[in-house]
């Protein structure tokens, strides 16, 4: 494998509602994840997981702010273009 590899995750139109749908389950996926990882640590370890509290905090703003532009493309008949790449390095 090369050090860095770039993966088409996200490419399409979408209306608002499968916009919704689509990137507001990616986010509760992730917010669900860091919660599940940070309950683990505490029960194994008594420890919490400082990282994860953090990003939760910054995923729930994320996704007000997704929201927000969904709404935006509501109340304005548009749909979405949602582009995003994911990348892949290997760290020596």
């Amino acid at each position: 494998m090369e050090k860095e590899q770039d993966f088409k995750f996200i490419d399409g139109v979408f209306t608002f509602d499968d916009a919704d749908k689509l990137l507001i389950a990616l986010l509760n996926y992730k917010i669900d994840y860091h919660n599940r990882e940070d309950f683990s640590n505490h029960i194994r370890f008594n420890q919490e997981m400082a990282h994860s509290k953090v990003r939760i905090q910054e995923l729930i703003a994320t996704k007000d702010d997704i929201k927000q532009v969904i709404a935006s493309a509501k109340e304005n008949n548009k749909r979405l273009i949602i582009n995003s790449t994911l990348t892949i390095r290997l760290e020596e």
